[in-house]
């Protein structure tokens, strides 16, 4: 995502720039939908297979309550 050291601008995408190569994030059901739009709003440059992937995730979390995204880092 850009910079691959720092990730996206935490001002621009808080929940994108929660995430951490080495620690963990957890996204609930409510959070989804403004992930997705986080999504829809990346750089060209910063895109590639791992968006359809998350996409897909956030689809699967978003299908019932109690269902989460959870990313774990190193």
């Amino acid at each position: 995502m850009g910079d691959h050291t720092r990730g996206p601008d935490q001002a621009a995408f808080p929940l994108l720039g929660a995430l951490d190569p080495v620690g963990d994030a957890v996204f609930n059901r409510r959070q989804i939908p403004a992930l997705l739009g986080e999504l829809d709003r990346l750089p060209i440059e910063c895109g590639g297979a791992w968006v359809a992937e998350v996409r897909a995730l956030c689809e699967v979390a978003s299908r019932k309550p109690h269902h989460y995204l959870l990313f774990i880092g190193d």
